[in-house]
């Protein structure tokens, strides 16, 4: 069970923190909840029942510092995942950001970004829907890093290249 205070990754919200356990009444039942205010939109509240299995299998533990440094370290090794059906790639693609598994995600914006650079040697641009996947994935993945990091989201991209491109690995890790 969560605790108000304990910050969670919730379905494509993204990051957001229990700020409250509360007990609602809805057509006599009573009917107990979480109360997640989403990190990065000061203006949404999101209501999880907590007996809703389905939905509370939504939350999940942001990672800690360590598994994403390491999980940055290994993004070069991770392997695209481009689908040539424009139908298939889109709905495949929208069911990894709905998932959120993050090795998932690193490798939907892997593709999608080498996609990206492809297009512009050719002169052309992403799909609107690579385009807006690309965005909803950065979104969610970029969002928890930054948190977790104490650093802001736009400086995950310079941070993880940092980690990529320089940093032996091994080396301790204080950028934030």
């Amino acid at each position: 069970m969560f605790c108000v205070g304990d910050t969670v990754i919730y379905g494509t919200q993204g990051v957001c923190r229990i700020s409250a356990i509360e007990e609602n009444d809805f057509g006599g039942d009573s009917v107990e909840y979480y109360v997640l205010r989403p990190v990065y939109d000061v203006n949404s509240t999101v209501f999880v029942p907590v007996k809703n299995e389905k939905l509370v299998g939504k939350m999940r533990a942001v990672l800690s510092p360590e598994e994403i440094i390491g999980m940055i370290r290994s993004m070069p090794d991770e392997e695209t995942i481009w689908i040539e059906d424009e139908t298939e790639r889109k709905q495949t693609y929208q069911e990894i950001i709905r998932e959120g598994d993050r090795r998932k995600l690193v490798r939907l914006i892997k593709t999608l970004h080498f996609h990206g650079l492809e297009q512009q040697k050719k002169g052309r641009r992403l799909h609107q829907s690579d385009e807006s996947a690309l965005k909803q994935a950065e979104e969610l993945l970029y969002n928890e890093f930054a948190l977790v990091l104490k650093i802001r989201p736009e400086e995950v991209v310079p941070f993880i290249t940092r980690q990529i491109d320089i940093e032996p690995p091994g080396q301790a890790v204080n950028d934030g």
